[in-house]
């Protein structure tokens, strides 16, 4: 456990460099979840447990998850998924850092169409990546949603030919988080 916090400080401290008197939006909550469907199978994931953080004044996002954390309506799936496809044990974190393309006032209560430009970290492979979402602010604090896909091949993640009739290729991934404003 020492070791999932430092490793989530330390990219804390990468993503947003040395922030003084700052307000920052944290989450330690934030859902991840992902969907599989093929003609033979459908796979969901999902965590309740991914940090997010979001410093307004660089505009800089960033998301850390536990790849243990995901859970799966079937144990086996979710033993397959650790051991064989994510490697948890030598890949522990998945990740993504990013810049917020568009300037918000977060003062100002509505919803926001973004994207987000950044890295996408999955299975040790980084890809670039521009990510669509939704910031909607209401009564100062954010709640962030984003539906996209991630390519198994873009993170080297191998489907052994036996099973790969089951995995689809391209996963939909969906995330939603609340993020309460945190004084660092």
């Amino acid at each position: 456990m020492k070791k999932l916090i430092l490793t989530i400080s330390a990219v804390s401290l990468v993503a947003f460099g040395n922030i003084k008197a700052q307000t920052l939006y944290k989450a330690t909550n934030a859902e991840v979840s992902f969907y599989s469907k093929t003609p033979m199978e459908d796979i969901d994931g999902k965590s309740t447990t991914a940090t997010a953080l979001i410093n307004p004044e660089k505009k800089d996002l960033a998301f850390v998850i536990q790849n243990v954390s995901f859970q799966f309506p079937n144990k086996l799936m979710q033993e397959h998924f650790n051991e064989k496809y994510m490697e948890s044990e030598k890949y522990p974190l998945s990740q993504f850092r990013g810049t917020v393309q568009e300037n918000i006032d977060l003062k100002v209560n509505g919803e926001y169409k973004v994207t987000v430009k950044g890295k996408l970290t999955i299975h040790g492979v980084e890809q670039e990546r521009t990510i669509s979402g939704i910031i909607t602010v209401s009564e100062g604090k954010l709640e962030l949603t984003s539906n996209f896909k991630v390519k198994n091949a873009d993170h080297k993640i191998e489907i052994p030919k036996l099973v790969v009739a089951k995995i689809a290729e391209e996963l939909d991934v969906q995330v939603k988080a609340t993020l309460l404003p945190k004084v660092k």
